[in-house]
Parts: C-alpha cells; structure tokens; sequence
C-alpha cells in the first residue's frame, strides 16, 4: 500500500462478497479520500474509518497515473455530493481518480436489472416482511430478493452500453452524410440516433429504479445488523 493507491475494504453485510467493497484514495499520511456513506460525501478521513477494522486491499493497474496526479484528482472532488450506488459510487470515483476512468467492476459484476420484475409488487411484500420478522428470516428474506433481481442484470446491462454507442455511432453517420451533401441520409440517420435515445432513456430509468431498490434493500441489512 502506498501513496497514490486505490485501495478498498470489504464492508461486513451479510457475507456477499463482491458487492461491498468500499474504495478510496490512500494520501500516504494516514488519510484516505473517499466517497463516505452515510454522507454521501466525499472526504478525507483516517485510515481506520475508511477500513472500520477491516483488511486493506490495494487494487493494482498497468496503467494508471502517478500518485501525485491521482491525489490532485481526488483533492479536486472533495465535498462533492453527487452519490449514485449505480453510476458514481465509491468505486467509481477512486478508479477515475486512478486511471481517468469512471468505473465500477462490482457494479459490473453484481447489480441486477428488472427487465422482468415488477418492482412495485416486490418491494412492498418484502419490506413488510422484513420489518415485521425476525433478524434470521428478514436476512434471509433479503438475501434471496437480491438473488432473484441479480438474474436479470446481464439482459438489460449489454443493451443499454449498446443503444449508447448506437447513438453516437448513427450521430457521426449524419455528420458525414451532410458533409457529402446527403441530407436524405443526414435525416434518416438522425431518426434511428432518436430511437437509439429513447430506448436508451427507457433502459437508464429501468437502472434508476433498481439502483432506488438496492439502497432500500441494503439499508434494510444495515438496520438488522445494527439490531
């Protein structure tokens, strides 16, 4: 471990692994930046808060900037206050702090879709269970509502990335096709770039929604293990 590194430690709710790694900045003094929940701020604070007692990981690149330009990146977000479990968590911001990238492998990896729950009859029936059970079947309970979403991930995930790219992709098409005087196509293409969007909007809405029900379930874990 050493100044300028994306490190992480694993949080302790309900033993998946994979999911709560929290990641951060090390300063090398003893500090860590990171995206601190329940803020949702990012901040400096001590080794020991980031980690809460756990084992210290350090996620190593090929590639990546020098220590002094990725604590510079960091310091420059500080106080920011733009939290998303989907889009910019704390994995997110070390990594493009690191490598100018803004991404989360465990979002990748783990966050389901809802391409075929509804998430209105699920949530309601699980919550109240949740809050009228006992700690075992409430875990449990949860446990297995993040099995059943986690299934539908890799259906929704591929085709949103895909609409985005389409989008840019029939963008250029138009552009050209004005530069050869071809406004037909400039026009075709810009209909299927607005198609490329909706379905693209739709799909981001869908994530939205899941990232919303995520929070609720893990605030739920967090509630029993503090019982």
């Amino acid at each position: 471990m050493a100044r300028g590194d994306q490190i992480y430690a694993m949080r302790e709710l309900m033993n998946i692994s994979g999911v709560y790694e929290h990641h951060g900045i090390d300063c090398g003094d003893g500090t860590v930046i990171h995206y601190r929940k329940p803020s949702e701020t990012i901040e400096r604070t001590s080794l020991e808060i980031f980690s809460q007692g756990q084992k210290i990981y350090v996620k190593p690149y090929a590639i990546r900037y020098i220590a002094d330009t990725t604590i510079y990146r960091a310091e420059s977000r500080l106080g920011e206050r733009e939290y998303n479990l989907l889009f910019n968590n704390c994995e997110h911001f070390a990594t493009w702090c690191v490598t100018g990238i803004s991404d989360s492998k465990q979002i990748r990896d783990f966050l389901p879709a809802i391409q075929n729950i509804n998430i209105d009859q699920l949530t309601k029936p699980l919550r109240e269970a949740i809050l009228g059970g006992k700690t075992e079947q409430s875990a449990s309970l949860i446990g297995q509502a993040l099995g059943d979403i986690r299934v539908a991930w890799d259906a929704i995930q591929p085709e949103f990335k895909q609409m985005k790219n389409d989008s840019t992709m029939w963008h250029n098409v138009a552009k050209l096709a004005l530069q050869k005087n071809r406004e037909d196509l400039a026009r075709e293409a810009l209909y299927k770039k607005r198609l490329c969007e909706k379905r693209a909007d739709e799909l981001e809405f869908e994530l939205q929604q899941l990232a919303t029900m995520t929070e609720n379930l893990l605030q739920d874990q967090r509630d029993l293990l503090s019982k």
